[in-house]
């Protein structure tokens, strides 16, 4: 904080404590990063008036008058993808005046805006969105207890190569998830191993490692069902629920009439619902603390040993919290009418 920036009047309360206290102004103005001079001048009016206020002395004329900074601020809300030497072109060609993109920032910042990557979700279509609304509304009872009995399932990719996402938008704090701040897009890149595993409240699945092509329904049964699946539903008994998405290979004849011989339960899954599915929230997890390794895996096999021994590191207690979570997620959903919530 230098002695040109404004001093509110927390700021100048702290600064009268601390001198009163004893304190050096020298040590008081190094505290506080503000200049020997302004110290010593709040403190003279201080003891002269009783009160401390800013001196008004001539600083640098702003370039853009309140309408203007307003224009700018609308400018960037009405396309949050722009950057801010654009908006700095396109205020040149409206108003004939040029400023810097620092100076756009600043009006930015000023305006409440801030430069964040966007949240990239899947496509909701109209039905998608009644969709989660009808599932969201028919499970809107269920409490914490309900939802323990479930075991959510899900594959994920993982690579050695991650998206850096350097495009930015403009918008609020608070405002990650609003309709205005999402990037919807359909994404299948090319990653190197496919992992499957499941999560409840005090449980965990192994980490499972689809190789050798792609998950098909007999593989489900094989590799997913039976050694897993099958082993949560005789530890929990009849109020077991397996939860898995709507993928080609979970909706197979096959699979079906395995679960039905095992007596296991099925939860019905709306389309394109991610964030309704707590298990998304510990990949993230995963993937972060393979990703802050002291040693990142750098070819296939290093990756899926990572995989594996992160996964047994996380704690039970994030389990819990992000399948404890569904009773809020549920509730979000429909106060959102069925589109994208903040998990």
């Amino acid at each position: 904080m230098s002695s040109r920036h404004h001093i509110d009047d927390f700021i100048r309360g702290r600064i009268i404590g601390k001198i009163e206290e004893g304190r050096k102004i020298t040590d008081v103005a190094r505290v506080f990063d503000i200049a020997h001079s302004v110290v010593s001048r709040q403190w003279k009016s201080f003891k002269t008036t009783g009160m401390c206020s800013r001196r008004h002395g001539g600083g640098r004329v702003r370039s853009t008058t309140p309408a203007e900074d307003r224009y700018i601020v609308l400018s960037a809300k009405r396309n949050r993808r722009t950057t801010a030497q654009q908006v700095a072109n396109q205020f040149l060609a409206a108003s004939g005046k040029q400023i810097s993109r620092k100076t756009v920032a600043r009006r930015l910042r000023g305006g409440g805006l801030y430069a964040r990557r966007p949240v990239v979700c899947v496509l909701l279509t109209r039905q998608h969105r009644t969709a989660r609304l009808q599932w969201c509304r028919e499970h809107h009872n269920w409490t914490e207890q309900d939802w323990a009995c479930v075991l959510f399932s899900d594959e994920s990719r993982f690579s050695l190569s991650s998206d850096c996402r350097r495009q930015l938008i403009w918008r609020e704090s608070g405002t990650a998830y609003r309709p205005e701040n999402i990037q919807e897009k359909d994404r299948y890149s090319t990653c190197s191993i496919i992992e499957w595993a499941g999560i409840m409240i005090n449980g965990r699945t192994r980490l499972h490692v689809v190789t050798n092509g792609t998950m098909t329904g007999q593989r489900c049964i094989d590799e997913v069902l039976l050694p897993h699946v099958h082993l949560f539903r005789g530890a929990v008994g009849d109020k077991f629920v397996f939860m898995d998405d709507n993928a080609t290979c979970h909706r197979t004849l096959v699979v079906q009439d395995c679960l039905d011989s095992e007596g296991i339960q099925r939860l019905v899954w709306p389309a394109r619902s991610p964030d309704l599915n707590p298990i998304e929230n510990v990949w993230d997890a995963l993937g972060r603390q393979v990703a802050g390794r002291n040693y990142p895996p750098t070819n296939k096999n290093t990756l899926i040993r990572a995989l594996t021994e992160e996964w047994d590191k996380l704690p039970q207690q994030l389990l819990d919290n992000v399948v404890q979570s569904m009773v809020r997620r549920v509730e979000f959903c429909i106060t959102l009418h069925g589109g994208h919530i903040p998990y």
